[in-house]
């Protein structure tokens, strides 16, 4: 009997040759040699399913597959120290999408050996007395999971992996044939999250544990994604091509339908989860895994073993969550009285910089308009940068900043502007970093039209949190030890709303309007000024809720989704999803790469209909034995 190789989690001897680049996977912490039976017993059944909680930090986390979701969108930009992986994926004419440049291998190498692992618990765990139908649905969920994220990003993708359709598989195998997303979505994905919504219980079996309540965000959200892709508005191009018919006969309203229900079922029966009071609080270090939370990829600064990384130093690789870095821009290049005056810190507002993905200057003024009343620009973005240099042992009080005046540690040394102020004055030596000055104010300032590759407000809800500080500067050149957030309770309300918006028929008071309006009531009730970095009571949520249109289209629903969710992976797939992608990120407005570059440049990019699909990764096609003309079929067009 072929045996099976274990690592971080389970990969057949038949992944290792159906994933061509799966090399470094099984060559990277090879932890122990199972036979298949392992599945038939508890310890096997358990063992696979820590597994596949584990496999989230190979997806969720990892820069270079976290940049295909957000790099080229309308909402980031590669910025002044982005290499060819945020380049390529901008198509903005300094790069190209390719077999070989597109990171979504990330997604590939990684999901294809976890769903293996599910098939093996699916088909086997019954056989084990003590196994209950619970766990086994959170195999099926993962499977689901892995499979749906495969669709959205490929197209149709394999189901046999060598034993049949949905089976185990443990022998070599070097071709390989995809299906169809109809069959994708109709004889795994759904099938799947039926039986784990039925299954799965309404409190996990662990801290962060697969519930019924992810289940069903996952289900309504694939009915809703397969419901647009049964009407098709702009007529992108699918692959494997077919026939865009439901073998159950069902029409793209009933999917709509559906989503809908499922959503707000999910909102009636929360379980254990809610929104929280306010959306500083989802996104805040110390309130990680708080009940808004429904799914996320784990880590600990308490074990490198159980973090599985260093706590003291990344190079930037899977399993690691370094995804925060890639819009932290040098800000240890400001100077104050030559001194810089804020230090690298392991802090939610700072961190690791890596320069490689920026803000447009349409996010910041457009996506993010209304500052004041809505809390949520406020608790994504640092815009304040603030004096720290005592925690790096320099005892000075204060240090000359911007008009000549002092500025004392927990000072703002460096502000973006919430808006366009034409008193500012920019010199090139301003702060060492061709910041601006206003009149009266001690810290340096740049207007929102003004924010560049390389200043740019870095990216506050995904920064790093760490309690063993001290009163230092910490660990920054670890890896986030946070959970990296997957999923989250708020979707649902967005998942209804938009399935409202495209047809389905409201019930009990949950109109499209009336879903936004809860989350959007939400966004206008403060407790803390990131800005400000005091507290603030404020609750805006009439002033916001009256400012709803009184009919929302589904670009206004996008534009709520990416406040809501701005830089966290969700975009690309709600911009293919809705084929709003060339309408809503054909162009974008950036400035330069250099200090005291303050001229907005509009960039334009070419989105063309193939790009909908990810290329497949050139390591499974180098890995296949199969003639030219065959690879050349199972590639994407375009590729």
């Amino acid at each position: 009997m072929k045996r099976i190789q274990i690592r971080t989690f389970i990969a057949t001897a038949f992944m290792m040759l159906f994933l061509g680049s799966c090399n470094e996977i099984l060559d990277e912490q090879p932890r122990s040699i199972y036979e298949p039976g392992f599945f038939k017993t508890e310890k096997g059944v358990y063992g696979g399913l820590t597994s596949m909680y584990a496999h989230l930090r190979y997806i969720y986390g990892p820069a270079y597959y976290y940049n295909t979701l957000v790099t080229g969108t309308d909402e980031a930009t590669y910025a002044q120290s982005a290499d060819n992986n945020f380049k390529d994926m901008d198509l903005s004419g300094v790069g190209s999408v390719t077999s070989t440049s597109s990171r979504t291998d990330g997604l590939w190498t990684s999901a294809f050996p976890n769903i293996n692992t599910a098939s093996g618990i699916i088909e086997n765990a019954a056989a084990v007395g003590t196994i209950s139908g619970a766990l086994i649905a959170e195999a099926r969920f993962f499977r689901a999971l892995d499979y749906f994220l495969l669709v959205q990003t490929f197209g149709g993708v394999p189901l046999d992996l060598g034993a049949g359709e949905l089976k185990f598989n443990t022998n070599p195998v070097r071709t390989s044939t995809r299906n169809t997303v109809t069959e994708v979505y109709t004889k795994a994905i759904f099938p799947d999250l039926l039986t784990a919504i039925n299954d799965l219980p309404s409190i996990g079996r662990v801290k962060g544990g697969v519930t019924k309540t992810v289940a069903r965000l996952y289900l309504s959200k694939a009915y809703l994604t397969y419901a647009w892709w049964l009407q098709n508005p702009n007529n992108v191009p699918t692959y494997p091509e077919t026939t865009r018919t439901d073998p159950d006969g069902h029409d793209a309203q009933w999917y709509f339908q559906k989503a809908y229900d499922i959503a707000t079922e999910g909102i009636d029966n929360p379980g254990p989860f809610n929104l929280q009071n306010t959306y500083y609080d989802v996104n805040l270090g110390q309130n990680d895994r708080n009940n808004e939370i429904l799914l996320y990829a784990d880590h600990t600064e308490s074990s490198e073993f159980y973090n599985a990384s260093s706590l003291t130093y990344s190079n930037g690789a899977a399993p690691e969550n370094f995804a925060g870095w890639m819009m932290t821009w040098n800000y240890t290049n400001i100077r104050s009285t030559g001194v810089s005056s804020v230090q690298r810190e392991a802090s939610q507002p700072l961190g690791r910089p890596w320069v490689r993905m920026c803000p447009t200057i349409g996010v910041i003024k457009n996506t993010f308009a209304d500052k004041t009343n809505d809390s949520r620009y406020d608790g994504t973005f640092t815009t304040v940068y603030r004096g720290n240099w005592n925690k790096a042992g320099n005892t000075s009080p204060t240090l000359i900043n911007a008009n000549g005046l002092p500025v004392s540690p927990g000072g703002a040394v460096l502000t973006f502007l919430n808006d366009d102020n034409s008193g500012v004055v920019y010199t090139t030596s301003t702060g060492n970093i061709g910041a601006g000055l206003l009149a009266g104010r001690s810290d340096f300032v740049i207007n929102p039209s003004g924010i560049s590759r390389i200043v740019y407000p870095g990216l506050w809800k995904l920064g790093v949190y760490r309690t063993d500080s001290g009163t230092g500067l910490g660990q920054p050149n670890a890896a986030s030890t946070r959970p990296f957030n997957i999923a989250k309770f708020s979707e649902l309300y967005f998942i209804a709303a938009e399935a409202a918006v495209k047809g389905a028929a409201p019930k009990g008071g949950k109109s499209a309007r009336e879903l936004i309006n809860v989350i959007r009531a939400r966004a206008g009730k403060w407790r803390w000024d990131n800005n400000g970095n005091t507290a603030k009571v404020a609750d805006n949520s009439a002033v916001l809720t009256a400012a709803t249109p009184a009919i929302i289209d589904i670009n206004y629903i996008l534009a709520e989704r990416s406040r809501e969710y701005y830089a966290e992976g969700y975009r690309w797939f709600d911009l293919i999803r809705t084929q709003k992608w060339e309408e809503l990120a054909g162009s974008y407005q950036i400035c330069g790469n250099n200090y005291g570059d303050h001229t907005p440049v509009t960039v334009t990019r070419t989105i063309d209909k193939h790009h909908y699909l990810r290329p497949i990764p050139q390591g499974q096609l180098d890995g296949m034995v199969m003639s030219a003309s065959e690879k050349a079929t199972y590639q994407n067009p375009g590729y």
